[in-house]
């Protein structure tokens, strides 16, 4: 008898086989490939309530602000481990969450989240080629990584199963923001399924209109709101993440916002938890890794001694510090290795990571000490330089301690602006920006080597914000579009803030008037938990602008930015499940602090934007060009415009029906866009003519439609068609006997409204009416950089 291979038949009556036992039995060969994962469906399907399409769908909804939020389960993607839809007025956000069952090789916790706009969703097509969602979008990314900060924190520790979390826009009212409610869903999806995860969380944005706190803004509100604050929090009034950019409002405002924010987490918190008695599944028992307790301890008495001296040990820099632990580290790996020969390697690299980890921390909770020598408030040392190169529109170097940030700033036209996606658009109702900030961080800010490729999740997220805090102080009536590029030439912490303040100096050094300096900072967390409460902070330290082993090694990632006045953008990364309000308030006003002191020292280098551009950069004119002379400045199909951009490298731009905008890179640029302009036109100086006189015009050319004429020697041939040329019908004007270089006389009627051609007509003045024959004098010209001058015509 033949080897079974697997058909789809002895599939379908494995499947039978298996529904109608409820539940799987090993198979041997190639029917256990083929079963394995439909046997792990048909428990999904038992689980959920799938079998004879019966559904179990529950929904919650809540009060929040204004409105109701509504959350539902049970009715569609029901193959995933947990699913929820989100909705807030018309929006509706789907959120799935799937983990695998086998662990991941990865030492570290595999968390994929992607957040997609699908077109559908706000009644667009996608204006791409293919006519269909490609790549991810920057607005799509940084949603994505808002949902990985509010979700990740609250995962088991030593959970490395892969787990992806997909958000998919199902509809858009243009109203209300999705990212919100992506944050819920993710939430609730969690919750409901079989996936370890110490949820739930709830997340609101909280906007500030007229003074007013606003929960969830329309997108109308947030328009004429001076904060835009993501507040994601846990159970008892905790908070898990923190994203803000706000107009310089003061610290107190924004406290108060965020106590109110947290106040409304607890309701969605509630909602999601009645969700899960009535629908949750019971959480599936997994494998966590963790080193084990005997080699830690023997890792412990092996290194201990001298990864103190290591960190105690003030004189060491980053790369010396990191060479000096990593020798240790070796050192102990191999001494582990022959104590525990059958030990995985990552329990070996990982016991060693404990006790590195407990002593760092304890030095700076038990001995209020920093491995660089700092007390816990204290910044590092910093340096500002600007105009460092000349051809540069505005340069500046930032350094603070081993981190270096060298920004530039770039004009260009208001054509250069950034153009949103149709699905932004829809929700925010931003088309364009001329503000624009751009993170860099090669490798070799590190000591590394690695592919340099495009940007990356991480440099999109810090670029975004050093954007939102700078972008509050740019005017908005700026003539030119403002890139700001941030180059990290060396990194150990807070590169991101770093590139404030040197994004800050560099816009004061390019002549931007920016309404007040901006700096930012990190500040840090490390805590002590309570064994017997439950992971209950027990007792903490904040720190003042921490270095990159103070990230590593911590439990939070506090950015704040602003300017002496107040706050303008916030980013809080949490690493613990969730923290009290107390801490989040206390780490605000030490950031505060320290804001204002790095303000100080960046003063003393340049205290204010300089009053003018520097010479070389570039210069923006209006060309006023009357409705007569559009055609010949345009030229045939825009040939003379197509021209003069690229021969000279400047960019034109109609800003109404007689002004033109003309933007060059360059002074020279402009010179030579000058001389082009005049030699274009210089042929076309118009005499003024006035309505109903009579002109003597001289036939330069014969077609077949008409004849073409000049009134005055200089001017560009105009038609005079066969239909004005005689009373009678004619098909070609040799039946008048018309000849080139004849003079006939015609009567002026304007001009065309629409494209500004002269109307003549010859026609008119066959009947018997008195004309009087009018004779040529002035001009009037295509002005650059002023208005039309006035004219008159004289008549003899």
């Amino acid at each position: 008898m033949a080897a079974c291979t697997g058909c789809r038949a002895c599939c379908r009556a494995g499947l039978r086989e298996l529904v109608a036992a409820g539940g799987f039995r090993p198979l041997p060969g190639t029917m256990r490939r083929w079963l394995e994962p439909a046997a792990r469906l048909v428990q999904l399907a038992q689980a959920r309530g799938l079998q004879g399409g019966a559904g179990a769908y529950k929904a919650a909804s809540v009060d929040v602000g204004s409105r109701k939020l509504e959350i539902s389960s049970g009715k569609l993607a029901r193959f995933a481990d947990g699913c929820a839809i989100v909705q807030l007025g018309d929006t509706s956000v789907m959120v799935t969450a799937v983990s695998k069952t086998k662990p991941s090789p990865s030492q570290f916790m595999p968390l994929v989240v992607d957040y997609r706009q699908k077109a559908a969703a706000a009644g667009r097509i996608p204006t791409n080629y293919l006519r269909r969602e490609l790549g991810s979008t920057d607005k799509e990314i940084l949603t994505s990584r808002v949902i990985d900060r509010s979700i990740r924190p609250l995962f088991p520790a030593g959970y490395y199963y892969d787990t992806q979390i997909l958000c998919n826009l199902l509809a858009v009212d243009g109203v209300n923001d999705p990212d919100v409610l992506a944050i819920n869903g993710a939430s609730a999806a969690l919750a409901l399924s079989d996936i370890p995860w110490n949820g739930p969380i709830g997340a609101v944005r909280v906007g500030m209109v007229d003074g007013e706190i606003v929960i969830n803004p329309t997108r109308k509100e947030m328009s004429s709101s001076t904060l835009n604050l993501l507040v994601t929090g846990a159970p008892h009034g905790q908070i898990v993440m923190l994203e803000a950019a706000a107009e310089n409002i003061l610290q107190q405002d924004f406290c108060h916002a965020i106590k109110v924010g947290v106040k409304h987490t607890q309701q969605i918190i509630q909602c999601i938890q009645q969700l899960v008695k009535e629908q949750g599944a019971a959480k599936r028992t997994v494998q966590k890794f963790s080193a084990p307790a005997e080699i830690v301890e023997c890792a412990k008495q092996l290194a201990s001694d001298k990864v103190c001296a290591v960190f105690a040990d003030f004189s060491h820099d980053k790369i010396s510090r990191d060479e000096a632990v990593n020798k240790i580290r070796l050192e102990t790996e191999e001494q582990l290795k022959e104590k525990f020969p059958e030990a995985e390697s990552y329990e070996i690299m990982e016991s060693f990571n404990v006790v590195s980890k407990d002593i760092f921390r304890s030095f700076i909770l038990n001995e209020y000490r920093r491995c660089d020598g700092r007390d816990l408030t204290s910044l590092r040392s910093i340096s500002c330089e600007v105009d460092m190169f000349k051809t540069l529109h505005g340069s500046a170097l930032f350094q603070r301690g081993q981190t270096q940030v060298l920004c530039t700033v770039t004009f260009d036209s208001l054509e250069s602006s950034v153009k949103s996606d149709v699905i932004t658009t829809a929700v925010s109702g931003i088309k364009d920006k001329n503000f624009m900030l751009h993170y860099e961080f090669p490798p070799y800010a590190t000591n590394e080597i690695g592919k340099v490729t495009g940007v990356n999740r991480r440099e999109l997220g810090h670029g975004a914000l050093a954007e939102k805090a700078l972008k509050p102080v740019i005017p908005q009536d700026f003539p030119f579009t403002i890139r700001v590029t941030s180059e990290v030439l060396e990194s150990n912490g807070s590169s991101s803030m770093a590139s404030v303040c040197g994004g800050s100096l560099a816009l004061m050094d390019a002549g931007v008037p920016i309404s007040a300096a901006v700096a930012g900072v990190a500040v840090g967390l490390v805590t002590r938990c309570h064994p017997e409460k439950n992971g209950e902070i027990e007792d903490y330290r904040l720190l003042t602008d921490i270095l990159g082993i103070e990230d590593y090694n911590g439990d939070m990632d506090f950015k704040m930015a602003g300017t002496n006045k107040g706050i303008t953008a916030l980013q809080a990364d949490i690493k613990l499940p969730g923290i009290p309000l107390k801490i989040v308030m206390e780490a605000i006003q030490q950031a505060t602090v320290a804001k204002r002191e790095i303000l100080q020292i960046m003063n003393k280098t340049i205290a204010k934007p300089r009053p003018n551009r520097k010479e070389n950069g570039p210069v923006l004119e209006t060309v006023q060009v009357p409705l007569s002379k559009r055609v010949r400045f345009v030229g045939p199909g825009g040939y003379n415009l197509k021209k003069l951009q690229a021969e000279t490298g400047v960019t034109v731009s109609q800003l109404d029906e007689e002004t033109f905008s003309v933007f060059a890179p360059t002074p020279n640029a402009m010179y030579e866009a000058r001389e082009f302009i005049n030699e274009i036109c210089k042929d076309d100086q118009e005499h003024q003519l006035e309505f109903g006189a009579v002109y003597t015009a001289t036939i330069t050319e014969i077609r077949d439609i008409g004849v073409m004429v000049k009134l005055y020697p200089n001017m560009s041939p105009v038609l005079l068609h066969n239909s004005q040329l005689d009373q009678r019908k004619i098909k070609h004007p040799s039946a008048l006997g018309l000849d080139v270089g004849q003079e006939i006389q015609v009567k002026y009627f304007g001009r065309d409204p629409t494209d500004g051609r002269m109307r003549l007509s010859r026609k008119v003045l066959q009947s018997p009416a008195t004309t009087v024959v009018k004779t040529l004098s002035d001009k009037n010209s295509i002005v650059m950089g002023g208005a039309v001058p006035e004219s008159s015509s004289s008549s003899c």
